[in-house]
């Protein structure tokens, strides 16, 4: 007889308690009328605090009590893990595992038929610790904190542990089609990407560099800044080596994360192009869409009572989601295709996917926003790689997502939409509104002596801290009452911006200054936070690997320090296109300073001109404010008004954008200047390769205004750095410039021209931040060298 063949191996998988107690046990709608704001933050701060008064009370509580087990069941060999809350023995000497949980649910909804999902988390942790310590019977217990009432309700239930073991088993049997097919999708992926090949005959000028610093460090963990030149391929060469080291043991996720839309569609088509060249590559991406982007419905409400897609969601998931693994690549269209065969919402339907998915692409804020991290995979440390894209965006965005703001017309305009009667919500804002009208007479009092009736201060002010926690409770109940209409919108958002404020008072600190400035009765309040550096180190912390790249991330010092990874290897690559490709010059005999702009117009109109009139083509130029470019954009039409133009208009739309960028056409009849704002829409992400674009004038070195924010952001560098010019305004201004010039040279073929207008690019400060393939750039001091240096550039 021959031999018989061996028995496979059962699929292995790891499983945590949490995700298979909710996928399994979930039901009914979503509702996320008061999410939002940080719960999950706020439930762990209660959670904290619950498990602090517990030990008080049973000398032995064990609160985060790691559990894990690994057991096989209907053919799959499983690895369960997790923590539970808190573990204790009750007076009566039975074992306990309490599950807390905080919400927002009326006290009499609450009751022993709560979710089954919360219930399902304790019976798993019970099993698995009764398996652990070889106990007959386990007590599960809910804690539930009404965080309104500050009120602490407890249900229990008694089991053996043959009833744990029977439900532990029945749970995982039910979720066996889901991890076998988990299991052979990843060894499917994993096959493909070790036989994946470059997509392309060969590597472009230093892109083979960076992908090898990519790969190592995805290899090793850690971090990599990298300055990567328009050209070098940057966003395979950064998910290329990322999936490789998929193959090569790496067991987490691959997120690439954008500061734009324009970066997200890149990595799509870095992914298309992949799958096109190896047709057997198995792998799944999901890109994540903001919710008002991606929703079915005309008006986003994400209430079962407004949204058919939200009502019932979790009953008609799985069928959903088992559909949606059949697509490579979804997308938002693809998502939006399946929700609505299914009748689920796209946008959690897409947050669903990502944990089956090999690649998440998606904003920033998924990672780096505590109110919109993704705490499916951010809970804790995992085996993740970030990749970063334009990176040098990453510091004043996680400023922003960590920055508060009040403004006091929206809490008398609340009172006064609620009518005459009295209630505790109108009692409520009428103290908020107060305190405002208190720091208004400050700043009317104590004036700043540069920018007027501004007040700084680097203590919380913890009785407004106290008036808004006080004002939440009748807000919400007001709101859970008042369905629609206006007014409802309006406290809505007060709602919102209010636990906003409440969750960044919980991390104030001295990153942190409190700014309050007045304008007649107009009060507003910001919560600052100066230094966002700490913040991004917890949270690139949460991966094995990330790298942070971007064509401009100069001084290197500087980012590293900003993005919280100090310790990071930095490199910077070289361009990959003929230097004699691009003609750079600096006019330095003008000075677009503040004090000089008005004498500096007739000379930049002038330069202007000189360098629209070197070629027939397509030319932006860049100021440093609307005044400044009306000024000049004036004097351009007096000087040449033969010349087309195009002016960037303020609060411009994506219709609005793509309209202005439609006219720069490949080949054209006659020459086009178009006037943009430096560090605007136009100054980065926008690719106008060849004759598209054949040159770029950038007036001024892009310092931000001078300006309450930008000077406490120089002083707590000051004072913390010793390089508070550099940080508030050298370095972020030199980024825009470097941006802005990138957009003329985009491909080996491109030959263009960028004109610096300023004296100040002339100095060792500036001309250090000037990349390695600059060295070349020319200083003229009169518009008729400048004609002369154009005529010779377009002539070879």
């Amino acid at each position: 007889m021959p031999p018989k063949a061996p028995k496979a191996a059962n699929p292995a998988v790891t499983l945590p308690v949490r995700q298979l107690a909710e996928f399994l046990r979930q039901s009914g709608s979503l509702d996320s009328r008061f999410g939002g704001f940080d719960r999950a933050q706020e439930g762990a701060r209660l959670h904290r605090m619950l498990q602090r008064a517990a030990v008080k009370e049973h000398p032995d509580y064990q609160a985060e009590v790691a559990l894990k087990e690994t057991l096989a069941c209907a053919g799959v060999d499983y690895t369960l893990e997790g923590r539970a809350d808190g573990i204790f023995t009750a007076p009566d000497g039975v074992v306990t595992v309490d599950e807390i949980k905080s919400t927002t649910l009326p006290i009499d909804a609450l009751n022993a038929a709560q979710p089954p999902e919360h219930w399902a988390q304790g019976e798993i942790y019970a099993a698995l610790h009764a398996r652990r310590q070889g106990l007959a019977a386990v007590r599960v217990q809910l804690t539930y904190y009404q965080i309104d009432e500050e009120t602490t309700l407890r249900f229990a239930k008694a089991y053996t542990a043959p009833e744990l073991d029977g439900i532990l088993i029945g749970l995982l049997t039910e979720y066996a089609p889901w991890a076998k097919r988990a299991a052979a999708e990843r060894l499917a992926r994993d096959e493909s990407l070790q036989a994946l090949a470059f997509p392309f005959s060969s590597y472009r000028p230093g892109q083979r560099a960076m992908a090898g610093k990519v790969y190592a460090v995805c290899q090793s963990g850690g971090q990599l800044l990298c300055q990567a030149p328009t050209g070098i391929g940057k966003t395979m060469s950064a998910l290329f080596p990322a999936l490789k080291s998929l193959a090569a043991g790496v067991r987490g996720t691959v997120f690439y994360l954008t500061a734009r839309g324009t970066t997200r569609v890149a990595a799509e088509n870095a992914l298309a192009l992949l799958r096109e060249a190896s047709p057997a590559l198995s792998l799944r991406s999901v890109t994540l869409t903001a919710k008002d982007k991606i929703c079915l419905c005309e008006r986003r409400e994400c209430s079962p009572d407004a949204c058919p897609y939200a009502d019932g969601y979790f009953d008609r998931r799985k069928e959903a989601l088992w559909h949606a693994l059949d697509t490579p690549a979804l997308t938002a269209q693809a998502l939006q295709s399946i929700a609505r065969a299914h009748r689920v919402c796209p946008f959690e339907l897409g947050l669903d996917a990502s944990l089956w998915s090999d690649v998440v692409i998606g904003d920033y804020n998924y990672l780096f926003d505590p109110v919109v991290r993704l705490r499916r995979f951010f809970d804790g440390k995992g085996d993740h790689i970030f990749l970063i894209d334009e990176a040098h965006n990453l510091p004043e965005r996680a400023r922003e997502m960590h920055t508060a703001r009040l403004v006091k017309s929206d809490f008398t305009a609340a009172k006064k939409q609620l009518g005459k009667p009295k209630s505790r919500l109108k009692a409520a804002l009428g103290r908020v509104n107060t305190l405002l009208i208190g720091w208004r007479h400050r700043c009317e009092e104590a004036p700043d002596a540069r920018f007027g009736r501004v007040v700084f201060q680097k203590e919380a002010d913890s009785a407004l801290d106290r008036a808004l926690t006080a004002l939440c409770e009748p807000l919400q109940d007001w709101l859970d009452e008042h369905r629609e209409g206006e007014t409802h919108d309006a406290l809505l958002a007060l709602y919102f911006a209010v636990r906003e404020w409440l969750r960044v008072a919980e991390t104030y600190d001295e990153h942190y200054v409190l700014q309050v400035t007045a304008s007649g009765s107009e009060v507003t309040l910001t919560a600052l936070c100066l230094d966002p550096s700490a913040f991004l180190a917890q949270d690139l912390a949460r991966g094995r690997a990330a790298v942070l790249y971007s064509a401009t991330l100069a001084p290197p010092g500087y980012y590293k320090d900003l993005c919280g990874i100090p310790e990071a290897e930095a490199v910077a690559l070289r361009s990959p296109f003929p230097q004699k490709n691009l003609g750079l010059f600096c006019a330095c005999d003008v000075s677009t300073r503040y004090k000089d702009r008005q004498a500096s117009i007739d000379r930049v109109a002038g330069y202007l001109a000189a360098m629209a009139q070197g070629k027939t083509g397509n030319y932006l130029a860049f100021f440093p404010s609307y005044a400044y470019l009306q000024a000049v954009y004036d004097r351009f039409l007096e000087l040449c008004p033969g010349i087309p133009t195009l002016k960037q208009e303020s609060g411009l739309d994506e219709a609005g954008r793509a309209a202005f960028l439609a006219q720069f056409r490949p080949d054209p009849a006659q020459t086009l200047l178009g006037f943009a704002v430096l560090g605007g829409v136009f100054g980065e992400g926008v690719d106008l390769a060849g004759e598209r674009l054949i040159g770029v004038a950038v007036v001024g070195p892009g310092l931000p205004q001078v300006g309450p924010r930008q000077e406490q952001l120089r002083e707590h560098f000051e004072a913390t750095r010793g390089s508070g010019f550099d940080y508030a305004y050298r370095f972020p201004g030199m980024n825009k410039v470097l941006q802005a010039a990138g957009r003329v040279i985009r491909t080996p073929s491109d030959k263009g021209v960028v004109l610096l207008l300023d004296d100040r690019f002339t100095t060792p400060a500036y001309r250090a931040l000037m990349p390695p393939h600059w060295s070349h750039i020319q200083n003229v001091t009169s518009i008729d060298a400048l004609q002369g240096f154009l005529s010779a550039f377009w002539q070879n």
